[in-house]
């Protein structure tokens, strides 16, 4: 896709939400990290859902350890892969302890190293947390970008390096939060409501099918 259409479609995108941010909710720089973690497989409704109370007792690696894997497990058991998470996220706790004063790394690679972190939650947490221009490319982002005409990658790694190379810089701060919204709430993946998308003239899917 040329970058004047590019342009043009987050001109668009971000006109009636010009800073957008996660929909999760959290209290700290750890309680997101923890957040976007659960919400792997998950939507940020029902991980809003299961921190509420979380986040309102136990919102430090040092509390949350305390809490233990067991007592995680009681308070995200209605999220998918509880227990697998409820595992990573007290190994990161005592990590965070040791290695890095109990804060959170805002470092790529050093965020990698973390149980339970792949490069979606790595690049969320440098987005929201630090204002790094990273694009984080969860489930919406990469059927979104794939079906608009913004990137072709098979894999969502492949599709945030062409997102990076294909949208200017001045938009990359929010790129990918103007995506996950769009694909949310109107680029649906069962069924994309194009009669109330604002950028379907732009659409390589919509071109298609129209």
């Amino acid at each position: 896709m040329e970058k004047p259409i590019v342009d043009r479609i987050f001109e668009i995108l971000s006109h009636k939400n010009q800073n957008p941010t996660t929909e999760l909710i959290y209290k700290n720089d750890f309680t997101l990290l923890v957040a976007v973690i659960l919400s792997a497989q998950a939507t940020d409704v029902s991980v809003n859902v299961a921190t509420k109370p979380l986040f309102g007792r136990f919102d430090t690696p040092e509390k949350m350890v305390h809490l233990g894997e067991e007592g995680l497990k009681k308070y995200i058991k209605s999220i998918g892969l509880f227990n697998h998470k409820a595992k990573n996220i007290i190994s990161l706790c005592n990590l965070l302890i040791r290695h890095y004063d109990s804060r959170v790394p805002n470092n790529f690679e050093a965020l990698l190293q973390l149980p339970g972190v792949g490069r979606k939650t790595a690049n969320v947490v440098l987005n929201c947390l630090f204002n790094e221009p990273t694009i984080a490319v969860d489930t919406h982002v990469f059927r979104v970008a794939k079906r608009i005409g913004l990137a072709k990658g098979t894999t969502p790694e492949k599709v945030e390096s062409e997102l990076l190379e294909t949208i200017d810089q001045k938009w990359s701060r929010y790129a990918h939060h103007w995506l996950i919204l769009h694909g949310r709430y109107i680029c649906k993946a069962r069924k994309p409501n194009c009669t109330m998308c604002p950028i379907k003239l732009y659409c390589a899917y919509y071109q298609e099918s129209g």
